[in-house]
């Protein structure tokens, strides 16, 4: 395994952590996604443990508080404490049917800590990231109640999810200047299917030293090739009943055929390719892998150990590249006569 620094702090984070939104069951969205018990859930977390993943990634919403608990029951069964292994929850989704079960209010914080740690068995959250923005609550009420609970040691870093550019930097700039503790990290989503993000995110996460860890690599198992033509069982799994996230077959089986082509050549899986040309970006700190059983995990975890060679790499960067949004489109025309020589 391969390890490194998570944005502005010293935790050193293993490249691929391993995430749990696949423990439990729950209603919903959940009964979709989810399905692991605990069983399952020991056997992931040995395997993860056994290539030196040190970064587990849960949430509070996840199958109604299920994941947590399940996370937090594997990790006691199998005796590994916060030495061992390191874990990331979430608050901001709903997690009951109060007014105020939900969103980045103080009171809400709060109470989900409380209740992560109960179920997670542990005393601290070594990573508490806010799940998404709240657009009802000013930011500055939610990084003080962070600030608080990394003074009180519950938290021990605090990190964002889906956070815009400009999201980004309104946070900095507000703990800069109330001397708040600040933002390590931002998880985002990222991958061949989907690179949105080096429009801005990518530029401004990496001025103000902010890790970026990655959800849904493989665009929710889309670039593993299963649900695009020519795979046994194509158009079955999840992505049958659940387009998450959202992928377009006209751009998306282009880069698939692509990561076929490759993977046959380097006598891999399309999966490991797509993760290894991930792992290549250098904004990226972590990737966050999801798995159902220890056969997939490993698989997944073996493209810590693959490079792609240069033509490889550019070709995929050619077949996945999307269009560029105003105004960056405008200024990587004006930018053309100031490259450096």
């Amino acid at each position: 395994m391969q390890y490194s620094l998570l944005g502005r702090s010293g935790l050193l984070v293993s490249r691929l952590s391993l995430g749990t939104m696949t423990f439990g069951g729950g209603t919903g969205i959940w009964g979709k996604i989810a399905g692991v018990d605990r069983q399952a859930a020991m056997a992931l977390i040995s395997a993860a443990l056994d290539h030196g993943v040190n970064l587990f990634d849960t949430a509070d919403a996840y199958s109604q508080g299920q994941s947590e608990t399940i996370l937090g029951e594997a990790l006691s069964a199998l005796g590994i404490d916060d030495t061992r292994m390191m874990v990331a929850t979430k608050v901001r989704l709903r997690t009951g049917p109060g007014h105020n079960d939900v969103g980045l209010g103080r009171s809400h914080i709060m109470r989900s800590v409380e209740t992560s740690l109960r179920r997670l068995k542990r005393d601290h959250i070594d990573l508490f990231q806010l799940h998404d923005r709240d657009a009802l609550v000013p930011l500055e009420e939610t990084l003080r109640a962070l600030d608080d609970l990394v003074t009180q040691g519950k938290v021990r870093h605090i990190g964002a999810c889906n956070f815009s550019g400009a999201d980004l930097e309104r946070a900095h700039a507000i703990s800069r200047q109330a001397h708040l503790a600040s933002l390590t990290s931002n998880q985002v989503y990222y991958s061949l299917a989907a690179r949105d993000i080096e429009h801005d995110i990518t530029r401004i996460a990496q001025a103000n030293r902010v890790g970026l860890i990655v959800w849904s690599p493989l665009s929710g198992g889309y670039l593993s090739g299963k649900y695009t033509a020519g795979a046994p069982g194509a158009g079955a799994g999840r992505r049958a009943d659940l387009n998450f996230p959202p992928i377009d077959p006209l751009r998306g089986d282009p880069i698939v055929f692509a990561l076929r082509e490759i993977a046959d050549e380097l006598q891999a899986q399309p999966a490991q390719v797509a993760l290894a040309w991930t792992l290549a970006r250098p904004a990226i700190s972590s990737i966050t892998l999801g798995a159902r059983t220890v056969e997939q995990l490993r698989a997944n975890l073996a493209s810590i150990d693959m490079t792609l060679a240069a033509p490889l790499d550019q070709r995929l960067c050619e077949v996945s590249k999307q269009s560029t949004p105003y105004p960056y489109w405008m200024q990587e025309f004006h930018d053309q006569d100031r490259v450096a020589s």
